[in-house]
Parts: structure tokens; C-alpha cells; sequence
């Protein structure tokens, strides 16, 4: 049987339900646990256990008299840093610049406190959420719990380390790039980039989502019910929906799924990765999906175009910094944007309009296929002191090339466990589903995660 703080968050309920634990029970085995593994992975900001303590015993005493606050009273959760939580500042992975306390809880930290989930602490991530790699200089090294060699990749770094390492059931990260999916398949769980708008995020932006990160879909599916409720602050939202978000059930037989081995651009394709995500489009296809070869939708032109809009939107953050602050940005930054400074209004707007020209090639796709189905990364894993797999400053987004498109062209998409390497290092899997089709493409995950059937498997605690 799973240890308390390995049960999802769906056994967690059920066991307040029937009195089998409480939260506070919970609460004691997770700050213990917690406290064995943090040492070495160093995945949490602010994580003060007296308070998390103090607010399982509230709901410890709601259970008891069978008059729970909301959906996911009792549930820890964690929240990447750059959702703010009232009275905490925003370090932005840097805690630079004027950190002054937020006033009042983002979207997705106002939706789970509404339904009462435990927030345990903050999650860690790099300078600006601008690299996908555990290495920040404000929080230090995030490290891999199955491997504390090799990174968790980012932007949602902490997150995936907590998902990893059983700090909980429920967290939360945000994905401009891949910044949800990368971290999750590097640390064998779960990590959901739904449909631009469909999680409400302050401060908005082109391609910026919230999303889960979790050890099945089936957690996934059950944060979607907190998560996905309207807030007026994200002018880019979409309309208030009623769904269903916990049926999972789908019969794939006839469900087109588009095969999309090749990135286009970008680092090569790591046999291994290539082999368990053939396997898993087989399994697919056994269940009676129609499996359509797909070229990739990514260029070169798209990619260095986004990277030149990006280098120029990093180098304005910068530039709100004083020289000295700026000298203490982790200098894989300062490298990269500062070829921003050399761009002119042209590149720049020339850049940006490479993200119009995925959004067309990604849409697309649709025309021809249902779902698609690819590899998360090209690479299995790096060293954890790297601030990208190609620990190259002037090329930091050659990884990105199977999840940014899928931003840009706001559809939703999902990174799940597809195996362990010959080296015992996780897997990702991506599915990617037509904008709107959030519940689908969560429905279709559950599907493979159930015809996959992995067997349930933990990092060790080092032992040193």
C-alpha cells in the first residue's frame, strides 16, 4: 500500500471522507518526508510547515464534522513562485528589482484556496522563468529527484521536482514554451498546458498558461475543476464552460491520431525517446485509433524568430534593473538577451510575427487529424548545473521545438510517463489536441496512461 503523502489527491478525499486519516495525520507524514528530501532537491520557496500545520488542523476539524470548505479541503498543493499569493513577494527567480508583497492571491492560487486545498509552499524556478533548467540565482540548484546528476528542466522547475519526489499530489506550474510539459516529462509525471484563456492568469500573456502538474491525469482532471473557473483579471480568458472535467471515459476506435516523430528544427531525437513513444502510439492504435504520419510544424525561421521577440522582451525586463542588479542575473541570461539590445523595431516585430505563423501551421494540423501524438524532448536528461540541454547561452531553445508550438498556437497539450531509459531516467510522451478540446485531449491521456498500465514507481531518498 502507498504511504499517506503517496496517495492522490482523489484517495486523499476519499480517506477524509471515510475517516480512515485526516488532513492533519497527513500533514505530520508529508512535513517529515518533505523534510528527508528537500536537502537534497531543494524544490521549495517559502514553505513554512508551522502554517501548513496549522491550516490541515482547520481542516481536519471541518472533516470531523463532515462539513468540508470546498472540493479539495484538506488536498496539499504548491504553486510555482511566479503565481503570486497575497502578502508574499514574486521573486521571479532573480529577487531582483523591488520586491514588495502581492496584494491579493493570482487566479489559480484564489481558485484553490477557494475550494480549501492546503498550499504547502512555493515551488522554485530560474531568472524569469526564462530557462528550462533547475538553476536560479535567487533559489540556487532545483536538482532531479530520480538523479541529482541531472536537471529538472524549467521553467517549472521546483514543480516537477515536487511532483517527482511525492511532495503532495496537486502543483501547479506556468508554460510560455513548455515550461509545464519539459519539467514533467524530465520527472516522470504528469504536466497539463491547456488552451490559452482556459486557466485564468494575471499577468496574462502571448501563449502564458497555468497548469497542472501532478502523478496521474486523473489529478490533473480533478485540479481542472478549481483551476479552469472564470477571473475577470485575464482579459485573454475564455467564456465560463461547464464541464465535466473528472469523466475520463473515451472510446478511441476511429480517433485519428497524428504521429509527429520529427521536430523540424532543433536537437536531434534520442533513440530511446523515439522507440517508447512509437510503443505508446501503438498502444493507441490497439484500442482502435487510426495513426496518420505527420510532418513536423515547426521551421527554423519560427523558432529564431521567436528566440529574437523573446531576446528583446528579456532585454526590457533587464533594463528595469540597475547595472549592478543586472550583473547578478544568472549570466546565461545577460548572454542571450543581451542580443536584444542590438535588435532593431523591425527584427523585433518581424520576430514576433513568427508566432502568427505557428498559430497557422498548428491549426492547421487539425484539418487532417484529431490528436497528435510526439516526444515531450528530444533529450533524456543533462547535467543539472546546465541552464539548457545544449548549455549554450546564444542557443537556449533547441529543446522547445516539440512544445512551443503548441503555445503559440494555443491548443492544449499533455505530457505523461511513457517509460524509464536504459539509464532509469523518465520519458515524456506529448498529446496535443485541437484549441478547445481541453477535456478531450485529458480524456484521450487517460486512455494511454491506462493502456501504458507503468508500475508505480518512486525515486530513492540518497542516501548521503
Amino acid at each position: 500500500m502507498p504511504e499517506l503523502h503517496q496517495l492522490t489527491a482523489t484517495q486523499l478525499l476519499d480517506g477524509y471522507r471515510a475517516h480512515a486519516f485526516s488532513p492533519s495525520e497527513l500533514a505530520r507524514v508529508l512535513i517529515e518526508h518533505v523534510g528527508a528530501w528537500e536537502p537534497h532537491i531543494n524544490a521549495l520557496y517559502a514553505y513554512q510547515p508551522d502554517v501548513f500545520m496549522k491550516a490541515a488542523e482547520a481542516s481536519t476539524q471541518r472533516w470531523a464534522k463532515g462539513q468540508p470548505g470546498g472540493a479539495l479541503d484538506g488536498v496539499p498543493v504548491t504553486l510555482k513562485e511566479l503565481i503570486a499569493t497575497e502578502g508574499m513577494p514574486v521573486p521571479g527567480g532573480t529577487g531582483l528589482g523591488e520586491q514588495t508583497a502581492a496584494t491579493e492571491h493570482a487566479p489559480p492560487a484564489a481558485r484553490l484556496a477557494e475550494d480549501h486545498a492546503l498550499l504547502l509552499a512555493k515551488t522554485t524556478c530560474p531568472d524569469f522563468g526564462m530557462l528550462s533548467s533547475g538553476l536560479s540565482s535567487f533559489h540556487g540548484l532545483t536538482r532531479n529527484p530520480w538523479n541529482l546528476a541531472c536537471n529538472t528542466g524549467g521553467s517549472s522547475s521546483g514543480a516537477g521536482a515536487a511532483a517527482a519526489a511525492g511532495f503532495g499530489p496537486l502543483h501547479v506550474g506556468t508554460d510560455i514554451g513548455g515550461s509545464v510539459r519539459l519539467p514533467a516529462a524530465w520527472c516522470g509525471v504528469v504536466g497539463f498546458k491547456p488552451t490559452l484563456g482556459r486557466i485564468p492568469i494575471d499577468p496574462y500573456y502571448v501563449g502564458r498558461c497555468a497548469g497542472p502538474m501532478t502523478r496521474s491525469v486523473d489529478d490533473a482532471a480533478l485540479m481542472m475543476t478549481a483551476l479552469a473557473r472564470t477571473d475577470n483579471r485575464d482579459a485573454m480568458r475564455l467564456p465560463a464552460e461547464k464541464i465535466n472535467w473528472q469523466d475520463l471515459s473515451l472510446d478511441v476506435k476511429g480517433v485519428r491520431i497524428g504521429v509527429m516523430m520529427e521536430a523540424g528544427c532543433g536537437l536531434p531525437l534520442n533513440d530511446e525517446i523515439r522507440h517508447h513513444v512509437e510503443l505508446a502510439a501503438k498502444q493507441l492504435e490497439a484500442a482502435g485509433a487510426t495513426l496518420v504520419p505527420l510532418a513536423p510544424v515547426l521551421t527554423r525561421e519560427m523558432l529564431d524568430g521567436l528566440d529574437r521577440f523573446w531576446q528583446a522582451r528579456q532585454w526590457n525586463e533587464l533594463l528595469k534593473l540597475s547595472p549592478a542588479e543586472r550583473e547578478q542575473v544568472l549570466p546565461a541570461i545577460l548572454a542571450w538577451a543581451d542580443g536584444g539590445a542590438r535588435l532593431n523595431g523591425v527584427e523585433v516585430v518581424q520576430g514576433f510575427q513568427q508566432t502568427m505563423a505557428m498559430r497557422r501551421a498548428t491549426e492547421a494540423v487539425f484539418d487532417r487529424v484529431d490528436a497528435v501524438i510526439s516526444p515531450t524532448t528530444p533529450t533524456i536528461a543533462f547535467p543539472a548545473d546546465w541552464p539548457s540541454p545544449t548549455n549554450d547561452p546564444r542557443q537556449p531553445f533547441e529543446h522547445i521545438a516539440y512544445t512551443v508550438p503548441w503555445n503559440m498556437g494555443e491548443q492544449p497539450a499533455i505530457s505523461l510517463n511513457a517509460g524509464f531509459s536504459s539509464g532509469s531516467m523518465p520519458i515524456g510522451v506529448q498529446l496535443v489536441g485541437p484549441r478547445f478540446g481541453d477535456h478531450f485531449v485529458l480524456k484521450l491521456a487517460r486512455q494511454l496512461e491506462a493502456r501504458l498500465a507503468l508500475p508505480l514507481r518512486w525515486p530513492s531518498l540518497p542516501t548521503s
